[in-house]
């Protein structure tokens, strides 16, 4: 193995080891031993309705045997559209028990971008909400899936809630009508009901965990090969890492949504690993997170930049005690440094940094928790994770401190590969090198910084969204002659997706045609925010749009309002 310098270890916490003696486990095992160690803690909360460690051991127990029953084997698909809800982390611990594979689906996806995963995937079976059923029976002759089952938001509350939700449903219209005992839908209870539980003995940590879907310079979603040992492994480095926690009960919010690998290792196998209370959030509305938090005493809040610069935007939010949270972990995005001193004076926490990708189950950087953290950095690479900065054409040997390149990282919780894709693989896993895609630089110390994208990724909110696979769209307007897409700075989403159109010269288009016709076909992260009408695009010689010189238009906007703001202050 390829021997590099790791300035990094002398600015790591003097708690945390350079090298770890990981645990070859499946992930359930996690749940498995800390449902021996502290069988009564409260295991979830939402609402009305808790669960503690045993019993959750227990249900996905049942859940395993029934879906072994439904016809489930070792490494079958198994697809999991649900929002966070107590009945995605039963469904998600009953999946791998059996030793199937999950798929975790974005319920916002659109009837393309489904029909691509599925099939893709190959999925047997669904797990999903009756509030998305209308989207998937319309799919049902395009995609692979045998079985259906189908859960409610009451199924997760208790009486008198799962009562009042019931009707509430039905007097709003809002209660979709599901064809239980048709073809091959199921109601949600026929895999929770039962004694008989079942484990899969012959899983082992090497087996395929999930194949976690992202997007590619293409725009095509690949599913990532990721291994129990990938996750175990990741959830044992964020243990070292943030070595503060777990030394009593902790209470993890759980507003970044688990179908997100993001979301998926620190709001659910983490939190589970620690024996930590999880609180899921369905859908984000600031209030009521605010709410949640007085009353949950949560300690630890990972998140993404766009939720704390959301919750900071809150005019009331003084009058809400945020004072039990102790550890805010930030990803996805970069944090704006000036927000990161703003909450740490209103809420009395420090914002953690990160960064991580699906590729690497996900997280290969954090700052300290106790020592430097430095502003605008991703911080230090994770134990055992080697990271350095190489050539952004050639790649090759770890360029000097201060030289920026493309970020290239390995370490255990690295991905096999991407499912059924071998040129894909092969062109970012180079002699057990990541190839993130990302243009960075690393300090003399060992502190990593993110300064660009090889890519043309935009990501908004913590979504990632790919600007082909939205020029595509625009291109099938009847109007549109051509079209491209950037990513413009957004103060709370990082980014959103701005188009720059050509109308054809015998049509008219309106910016709200665009981004109608575009909500029509893109899932709504995805639509275009603005839009700019065009004579002609910036071009090179063989025809190809340059993106990038459209960015550093918009780049020489905001430093001009930056000017003329600094220049009306110093007038006054």
């Amino acid at each position: 193995m390829e021997q590099i310098d790791r300035p990094w270890l002398k600015a790591y916490d003097a708690e945390v080891s350079p090298s770890l003696d990981y645990e070859k486990i499946p992930l359930h095992h996690f749940l498995d031993r800390t449902a021996r160690n502290w069988p009564k803690r409260k295991a979830i909360v939402f609402k009305n309705w808790s669960i503690n460690y045993a019993n959750l051991k227990k249900q996905s127990e049942v859940f395993a045997a029934n879906l072994k029953a439904a016809g489930i084997s070792k490494g079958d698909r198994v697809a999991l559209m649900l929002p966070n809800l107590p009945q995605t982390i039963i469904a998600l611990w009953g999946v791998l028990r059996t030793g199937a594979v999950g798929v975790m689906t974005n319920p916002l996806y659109m009837e393309t971008e489904i029909v691509h995963q599925f099939n893709d995937a190959d999925v047997r079976f669904c797990i999903t909400l009756d509030l998305l059923w209308p989207k998937l029976e319309k799919l049902r002759d395009s995609i692979p899936v045998e079985k259906f089952f189908i859960t409610s938001i009451s199924e997760g509350l208790k009486f008198p809630l799962n009562i009042f939700y019931k009707l509430q449903s039905k007097k709003s219209g809002s209660a979709p009508k599901v064809p239980y005992g048709q073809k091959n839908v199921f109601p949600f209870s026929n895999l929770t009901k039962g004694r008989d539980t079942y484990t899969n003995d012959t899983v082992t940590s090497e087996d395929t965990a999930f194949l976690q879907y992202t997007g590619g310079t293409t725009g095509v979603a690949k599913g990532c090969i990721l291994t129990h040992a990938n996750l175990a492994a990741n959830v044992q480095q964020c243990q070292s890492m943030m070595h503060n926690l777990g030394q009593q009960q902790e209470t993890f919010l759980g507003i970044l949504p688990y179908f997100h690998i993001y979301g998926l290792t620190t709001c659910l196998t983490w939190p589970t690993s620690l024996g930590a209370t999880m609180a899921p959030f369905p859908r984000y509305v600031p209030h009521d997170v605010l709410k949640g938090i007085q009353k949950l005493k949560p300690s630890v809040f990972p998140g993404a930049p766009s939720l704390y610069i959301s919750l900071l935007q809150q005019k009331d939010i003084a009058k809400y005690d945020l004072s039990s949270i102790k550890c805010c972990v930030s990803g996805s995005a970069p944090m704006p440094v000036e927000y990161i001193a703003i909450f740490k004076e209103k809420i009395g926490t420090a914002i953690s940094e990160g960064y991580g990708l699906t590729e690497a189950s996900p997280i290969t950087h954090f700052n300290p928790i106790t020592g430097l953290r430095k502003s605008g950095s991703i911080g230090l690479p994770f134990p055992d994770t080697d990271a350095k900065i190489v050539d952004m054409d050639v790649g090759g040997d770890p360029l000097p401190p201060g030289k920026r390149g493309e970020l290239v990282v390995r370490g255990p919780q690295i991905m096999r590969g991407y499912y059924n894709r071998p040129d894909a693989t092969a062109d970012v896993l180079r002699n057990g090198w990541l190839y993130t895609g990302d243009i960075a630089y690393m300090d003399e110390e060992g502190y990593f910084f993110i300064v660009d994208r090889k890519k043309d990724l935009i990501i908004s909110s913590g979504y990632n969204i790919y600007p082909r696979e939205v020029d595509e769209v625009l291109h099938t307007h009847p109007s549109i002659s051509e079209a491209v897409t950037v990513g413009i700075p957004h103060k709370t989403r990082g980014e959103i997706v701005k188009a720059y159109v050509i109308v054809h010269k015998d049509k008219e288009l309106s910016s709200s045609d665009v981004i109608g016709f575009c909500r029509d076909k893109l899932a709504n992260y995805k639509v275009p925010r603005k839009v700019e009408f065009r004579e002609e695009l910036p071009k090179t010689m063989v025809g190809k749009v340059l993106r990038r010189a459209l960015r550093d238009e918009e780049a020489a906007k905001v430093n001009a309002k930056k000017k003329n703001r600094k220049k009306n202050d110093t007038a006054k």
